[in-house]
């Protein structure tokens, strides 16, 4: 038995197995399953040992990657399991973190939310974990099946959390739009990786790249395959002109899956890009680097012009993670050392800025009131002034200006620009910064300056305000003191470099 079922196949799987089994769990539980009644006969009562099983497996699952990171180090290489399917190496520790993270903050502030808007159910939580469930595989795997299986396994898991309130007519609408468009792109992708396999006939990345190394410069069955991959996977990041779902998917899904989706579902696409693009696709890069060069000035232009007009603050802030995935792509597109390390950097940074952001707007939904629009926002600084100084923090974060974490990732990207010599890139990019801090102080402006229009007090929970203080102290103190941050994304990418 042992020969096909090695320690190190078990090891490389035991966080996703364990998220899976919780999240199979949770789904159960609240079911109704017979012993259940009678020893929580409260409905609240159960509402409440969902989201406390639900953050006690994201403990479980750090301390996992806490184990894995012991083992990697203390081993002469990376933990392999299942014939090189699954690769635990420090790239995909680094992202399981981030995915920790974001599971953690999202369960901790979901239960006032769900109850405000009357769809509190429990396979919410059971869907958060099996979602992050398939993003493990997609910073770990190292074979296009493994990948494939953690992509769409995620993907279902939003299509049915973007369309999680049911009465609502903008949820359904989103959840439908999202799903069409998303069978679309997976079509795409499963092509191009079926090309992939026809030429090396393997499905492991590291066979592939050997064999896209042996092809002549631009063979087309490659090209094919690299424009047909590129499409299912700029889909993921929502970059232009590929976009056109994050939108309706922001502003229809709940305000709790909208901050999940927008940092972790990116987090998990960026890995996954990342694990192509320097992996079987490493050899084609005079083929790929026109075209990512392409997407990357189409995603900052629709991104940060089409945000200008927006008065609902969640498209806006669509828009705005558009045109983050773009700063995202350049750095992809630098290509040196100090461009994949800023990519790592900025995906972290995101991460918290991104969530607090969704987490004021999420502070703006109580009884009666959606809260998502410019106007409501009006005054806040004088209603409420911690959460308007907060967002404040969040949005010159977002914007790229220092002491805040923002500035940290925006800089590593120009720095990679600049030493690559992509000069004309670098210019656009810091152009195109202007052109955010614009649209992004209109928030500011309606929060300071606007006379106050409505008096409601906004909702709070202990597990808002937690992760409302966690995510603003991240923001800053990655800014004011990156060392350890930058050490911890420059060893995770050490291995793609």
């Amino acid at each position: 038995m042992s020969q096909y079922y090695t320690t190190a196949d078990h090891f490389s799987i035991v966080p996703a197995v364990m998220l899976a089994l919780f999240g199979c769990a949770i789904l159960l539980f609240d079911a109704g399953i017979p012993f259940v009644g009678p020893i929580f006969p409260d409905p609240r009562q159960r509402k409440w040992l969902l989201i406390f099983v639900a953050i006690a497996e994201a403990f479980v699952g750090y301390g996992l990657a806490t184990q894995q990171i012991w083992l990697t180090s203390n081993a002469p290489a990376d933990l392999t399991g299942f014939g090189g399917s699954v690769t635990v190496d420090g790239f995909g520790i680094f992202f399981n973190w981030i995915f920790l993270v974001a599971a953690l903050v999202v369960s901790a502030v979901s239960y006032k939310y769900l109850e405000i808007a009357g769809e509190h159910h429990g396979e919410y939580y059971g869907l958060i974990l099996l979602a992050h469930c398939g993003m493990y595989f997609l910073a770990t795997g190292t074979d296009l099946v493994t990948l494939f299986i953690g992509l769409e396994l995620m993907a279902l898991c939003f299509y049915v959390m973007v369309g999680f309130l049911r009465t609502d007519k903008r949820s359904n609408e989103a959840a439908m739009k999202y799903l069409l468009l998303g069978a679309f792109s997976t079509g795409f992708l499963v092509y191009g990786f079926s090309l992939l396999y026809g030429i090396s006939g393997s499905t492991k990345l590291a066979d592939i790249a050997d064999a896209v190394s042996r092809r002549p410069a631009w063979d087309p069955v490659v090209f094919l395959a690299l424009t047909t991959t590129s499409v299912g996977l700029l889909f993921k990041i929502s970059a232009a002109p590929f976009h056109m779902w994050a939108p309706d998917a922001y502003e229809g899904a709940p305000t709790t899956v909208t901050a999940y989706l927008s940092v972790a579902s990116k987090a998990a696409s960026i890995a996954f890009l990342l694990r192509i693009f320097l992996g079987p696709l490493k050899d084609a890069r005079a083929m790929w680097e026109p075209l990512l060069i392409a997407v990357a000035l189409l995603t900052l232009t629709v991104g940060n012009l089409a945000a200008i007009n927006q008065t609902n603050i969640k498209r806006l802030l669509a828009y705005s993670s558009i045109s983050h995935a773009g700063y995202m792509l350049l750095g992809l597109i630098a290509g040196n050392d100090t461009g994949i390390k800023g990519v790592a950097v900025y995906v972290m940074v995101y991460t918290f800025m991104n969530l607090g952001a969704f987490l004021v707007v999420v502070a703006m939904r109580r009884q009666g009131i959606i809260g998502e629009d410019l106007d409501d926002f009006a005054g806040l600084a004088h209603r409420h002034p911690t959460y308007a100084y907060l967002m404040l923090i969040f949005l010159l974060s977002l914007a790229g200006i220092p002491p805040t974490a923002g500035f940290l990732g925006k800089y590593y990207i120009f720095l990679a620009l600049i030493q690559t010599q992509h000069y004309a890139l670098a210019v656009v990019a810091t152009l195109y910064v202007a052109v955010a801090i614009y649209y992004y102080f209109k928030i500011v402006h309606s929060m300071f300056i606007r006379e106050e229009t409505e008096k409601a007090p906004l909702a709070s929970s202990f597990g808002l305000q937690l992760a409302l203080g966690v995510t603003a102290v991240l923001t800053l103190a990655i800014g004011i003191y990156p060392e350890p941050f930058l050490n911890l994304a420059n060893n995770s990418t050490s291995l793609l470099r």
